[in-house]
């Protein structure tokens, strides 16, 4: 029997997720509003790349404010966060450094393959501020000893973190739920950064959008709408059907249902498309 087109379609989607670029890249995954699905997001596309391509993928917390990708994923033989990491980069940007020194800073995910870099949401901001020159020299490592970097960031777009960040992205996600004003804030931010010109406007015009259904009562033509909206702003959206297994606790690729695992398979695919270009 030939396969079926739900079944090349799958197979097409494959492909584009276990590509190697060549050089690094980086994706953003970015909304204004707390709650919109930017660490939920973060995570899947990280699990989906490292499972399906291999090779070394980082999943970056780059929140200024109580950032929960530590919380959401699997700890390490250690508590190092992004402010142990950052005092290191010198030496890990030495010509003598060896990979295998990274895991004393970031955390391996033993199921889904990929790295996390925590942030320590248990101090105040103040207390771990990073400026534009600190992004850069942690970006420069995570360049160097990882394929592909996956930054979940913060809710402040004029933190220097963002900005430096926004200025290193390869592909720019936004993440948002159903709930009207994540979609809202996600829409805005795409308008401004297409009204700064420039590689502001390319990100934007290129940006994936990915629509968690945020509601377990909720409809498809309730998420079909909010990816709609969304349409003439970004170069593609993607839909995420509801599951409990996104909503608390430690995210597993592995525990999601099969009708959200070949979800995110597609979403990871989409993005894939906008990293051909340096």
């Amino acid at each position: 029997m030939n396969p079926s087109g739900a079944e090349l379609a799958e197979r097409r989607d494959v492909r584009a997720v276990s590509q190697h670029w060549p050089g690094p890249r980086t994706i953003s995954v970015v909304n204004g509003k707390g709650g919109a699905n930017k660490t939920p997001t973060t995570v899947m596309l990280a699990a989906v790349f490292a499972r399906n391509g291999g090779g070394p993928v980082l999943a970056w917390d780059n929140n200024e404010t109580r950032g929960t990708l530590g919380w959401r994923t699997e700890q390490g033989p250690h508590e190092s966060t992004v402010m142990d990491l950052l005092p290191n980069t010198g030496s890990l940007l030495s010509p003598s450094a060896q990979s295998a020194l990274l895991a004393r800073f970031v955390h391996h995910q033993t199921e889904d393959k990929f790295d996390v870099l925590r942030s320590k949401p248990d101090v105040l901001a103040s207390e771990q501020k990073i400026t534009m020159a600190d992004f850069d020299a942690l970006h420069e490592v995570a360049s160097k000893y990882f394929r592909l970097n996956l930054v979940d960031s913060g809710n402040d777009e004029s933190a220097e973190r963002w900005l430096r960040m926004i200025h290193h992205t390869d592909q720019l996600v936004i993440a948002t739920t159903t709930v009207e004003e994540h979609a809202e804030a996600g829409a805005l931010l795409l308008e401004a950064l297409q009204e700064r010109g420039g590689m502001f406007a390319h990100l934007a015009a290129n940006a994936v959008v990915i629509v968690s259904q945020s509601d377990r009562n909720g409809t498809e033509t309730q998420v079909q709408t909010v990816a709609r909206g969304f349409e003439p702003l970004a170069r593609a959206t993607v839909t995420i059907p509801y599951d409990a297994a996104l909503r608390k606790g430690q995210i597993r690729y592995g525990s999601l249902r099969p009708a959200t695992q070949r979800a995110w398979l597609a979403a990871a695919a989409a993005v894939a498309e906008g990293l051909s270009a340096p």
